[in-house]
C-alpha cells in the first residue's frame, strides 16, 4: 500500500511517517519546501512538490498512491491562512482524491467539533468532515485532543528555567496523547475495515488538568514552578483584545481550545470499545507521567554529558 502524508514535517506527521516506514509501507510526502523536509527523504520516503494553496500541484502528488493521510493543520492564531489551507485547500485534496479513487482518507479533526461555531479553525475542521462524508471516497476522521509533545514548552521548560506559567482558575480534564500513539491508531485503521466511513474520539485514559501537570514536572524537576495566576475572563478579554502575547500565546491557544477538549465524558466505555476496535490494549498506550519521567531523564543525561565535556576541556587547558 502507498501513502501520500501531508504535514509530514509536523509534530505528529513526522511519527506517521517513521511508523509507516517501519512497517513497510510506501511513503510519499507532499512537500513545499525541499529543505525543510531533507530530513525526510534521509529516512527514504519520495518527497513531491505540492502546495494547497495551489490547487493544481495535487493531482500528481496522488499518482499510484492508495490512502491518503491529512496531518497538516494551521494554528489558531494563523488567520490569514486558515480559509486558504484549511478550507479551501482542503476542498481541492478531497476532490482529487475521488478523482484519483482513492481508497482511503484519513483526517485529524478536533473533539467536539460541530460544537463551537465561534472557533475558525474548529468549523472549518468540522466542514471538512461535512465534505468528507459526502464525497465518494472511503475515509476515517479522527478527533484528537493536545499531544503531550506541547506539553513540554507549556510546563517543562518554564519551570526548569524559572519562568512563569501562567494558568487560571479554569479545571478543565485533557486526556492528552503522545503523538506516536495517535500514529499507531491512523495505521492501523488502514488494517481494519470496520473503520471506513467512521468518526472516532482518540484520547488517552485519563483526563489531566493543569495543576497535575505542574506538580508532576515539580517533583521530577526537584524545583517549584513560578505560577502566576490570571483570571480567566481577564485573559479571554486581553486575547480578544490585543491579540496573543508572546508569554501568553501557549496559555491562550489551551484556554480556546479548554471547553473544546474538555474530556470528562470521553473517559467512559465508548474509550474502552474504541482501543478494542483498533485490537489496542491499554497498557501499549504511553501514559503523560512515563512520558514526562523519559523526558527529565533524557534532559539530566545530556546535562551531565554537557558538564563531563566541560571538565574535560578545562583539564586539557590546564595541562
Amino acid at each position: 500500500m502507498s501513502l501520500l502524508i501531508i504535514g509530514g514535517t509536523g509534530t505528529l506527521g513526522r511519527q506517521i511517517v517513521l511508523q509507516a516506514l517501519t512497517k513497510g509501507y510506501q511513503v510519499r510526502c507532499m512537500v513545499r519546501n525541499f529543505r525543510k523536509a531533507s530530513f525526510l527523504k534521509e529516512w527514504g520516503v519520495e518527497l513531491v512538490y505540492g502546495d494547497l494553496l495551489r490547487p493544481e500541484t495535487i493531482p500528481p502528488c496522488l499518482k499510484g498512491i492508495t490512502a491518503v493521510i491529512d496531518a497538516s493543520t494551521s494554528r489558531i492564531n494563523e488567520s490569514q491562512s486558515l480559509k486558504k489551507v484549511d478550507w479551501i485547500g482542503k476542498l481541492r485534496l478531497i476532490e482529487a482524491a475521488e478523482a484519483a479513487s482513492i481508497k482511503r482518507f484519513i483526517f485529524f479533526s478536533t473533539q467536539n467539533a460541530g460544537q463551537f461555531e465561534n472557533v475558525p479553525l474548529i468549523k472549518l475542521k468540522y466542514g471538512i468532515e461535512i465534505k468528507l462524508k459526502r464525497s465518494t471516497v472511503p475515509y476515517t476522521v479522527f478527533r484528537l485532543t493536545g499531544f503531550y509533545q506541547g506539553l513540554i514548552e507549556q510546563y517543562a521548560i518554564p519551570i526548569l528555567e524559572n519562568l512563569p506559567i501562567w494558568v487560571t482558575n479554569e479545571s478543565t480534564n485533557i486526556s492528552y496523547m503522545d503523538t506516536q500513539d495517535i500514529a499507531k491508531f491512523c495505521l492501523r485503521s488502514l488494517q481494519i475495515p470496520q473503520t471506513t466511513n467512521q468518526v472516532f474520539f482518540l484520547g488517552g485514559l485519563k483526563g489531566w488538568v493543569s495543576s497535575e501537570i505542574i506538580s508532576l514536572c515539580e517533583q521530577l524537576a526537584g524545583q517549584e514552578a513560578n505560577v502566576q495566576q490570571i483570571p480567566l475572563v481577564s485573559l479571554k478579554f486581553i486575547s480578544k483584545f490585543f491579540g496573543f502575547f508572546e508569554w501568553g500565546q501557549n496559555v491562550s491557544d489551551r484556554l480556546t481550545f479548554a471547553e473544546i477538549l474538555n474530556s470528562q465524558d470521553s473517559l467512559s466505555e465508548s474509550t474502552f470499545d474504541l482501543y478494542k476496535t483498533f485490537k489496542m490494549a491499554p497498557t501499549e498506550i504511553i501514559q503523560l507521567d512515563d512520558y514526562f519521567l523519559e523526558y527529565f531523564i533524557r534532559l539530566l543525561k545530556r546535562l551531565r554529558d554537557i558538564n563531563f565535556e566541560d571538565v574535560q576541556k578545562q583539564k586539557n587547558l590546564i595541562i
